[in-house]
């Protein structure tokens, strides 16, 4: 008995260190942001509560793209090389065009509209397409952005007349170049030095990117991302389908509700990063230019005889997609 009870320890021994079916699960988790950004603090916030739910689980997160390139996430997920990224929807856009309504001027309003159209029938299409490439969404989050003038206020169409600007996604590009703009595409990183050697006269992006970069050091104006905002870029948590799957019920579990709670702190914090860019142009001694409802609907009537055009040409059965979008008020 003494030679058989020593066999047993020995084998869990090897089993433990071996990385055997007795060692908690890890799943890896892979985004391009910094430890800092509020992308990886939805990861971390995912991570930390499934381990503190004591399921047997670990979300291991590779930040600051030190994994995976940053738009080539999607394809690894998909074939289960990947367990889970915060990733924007619309860099697959290539693989799935419905994708690049993630990214599409005016589609959203602001935050709260977001949330209804991630509850709506728009993104349970988007949801099935995800599942044909065995993708499932965790955590829905959407960032807003606005304009910034080096010389003047960008708020309606014709104040982008005859100017140099910088537009975030192929969507917008088009737009812009119907209200008279011309486009010099570059990385939002560029946007400090282009401002300062007059190759750009204005710029589109991201709050966050705006406060990150400094680009208030080189502008006349903001429009920022208030009750209504142009750019909003969905960028959800999503994890490879058949791995949730491949879990046992407690760990789904955990996973469900660290991922309601990641949602909910996304929500409002994306809501602080466009209030807290605004004091920080502010203080810089930037004029600060709001966006009307009547700016709203004439930029949303530019897109359509544009970007949305554009869209539905080229997407099978994107009319279809583009008008349940459209669809929720």
């Amino acid at each position: 008995m003494l030679k058989i009870s020593n066999l047993l320890k020995t084998s869990l021994a090897t089993l433990l260190l071996s990385g055997g079916l007795v060692q908690a699960k890890e799943l890896r988790l892979s985004h391009q942001w910094s430890t800092k950004d509020v992308r990886h603090q939805v990861a971390q916030i995912v991570a930390d509560e499934v381990a503190a739910a004591g399921v047997d689980l670990e979300v291991k997160i590779f930040p600051s793209k030190s994994l995976l390139k940053p738009r080539e996430q999607y394809k690894p997920l998909s074939r289960g090389l990947l367990d889970m990224t915060v990733f924007p929807l619309s860099y697959a856009g290539g693989q799935r065009p419905a994708y690049n309504l993630t990214l599409m001027p005016g589609l959203v309003k602001n935050h709260d509209h977001a949330v209804r159209l991630s509850q709506s029938p728009f993104m349970e299409e988007l949801q099935r397409q995800m599942a044909e490439d065995d993708v499932m969404v965790l955590v829905h989050g959407y960032l807003a952005g606005g304009f910034v003038g080096k010389d003047r206020c960008i708020t309606k169409p014709e104040d982008l007349s005859d100017l140099q600007t910088r537009a975030a996604g192929k969507s917008f590009e088009q737009m812009l170049v119907g209200a008279g703009a011309s486009i010099a595409s570059m990385a939002s990183s560029e946007i400090y030095s282009a401002m300062q050697t007059g190759i750009l006269d204005a710029a589109n992006t991201s709050s966050a990117s705006f406060v990150s970069y400094r680009i208030f050091e080189q502008v006349k104006c903001y429009t920022p991302a208030s009750d209504v905002a142009l750019w909003f870029l969905y960028q959800p948590l999503l994890m490879n389908k058949s791995t949730f799957e491949g879990l046992n019920a407690a760990q789904q579990a955990a996973l469900l509700d660290a991922a309601a709670k990641a949602e909910s702190f996304y929500l409002e914090e994306a809501k602080k990063q466009d209030a807290n860019s605004v004091e920080v142009f502010r203080e810089a001694g930037v004029e600060i230019a709001e966006m009307t409802q009547e700016d709203f609907e004439a930029w949303r009537s530019l897109a359509r005889e544009t970007s949305y055009k554009q869209f539905v040409s080229e997407v099978e059965g994107g009319q279809d997609l583009l008008d349940l979008a459209l669809s929720v008020k």
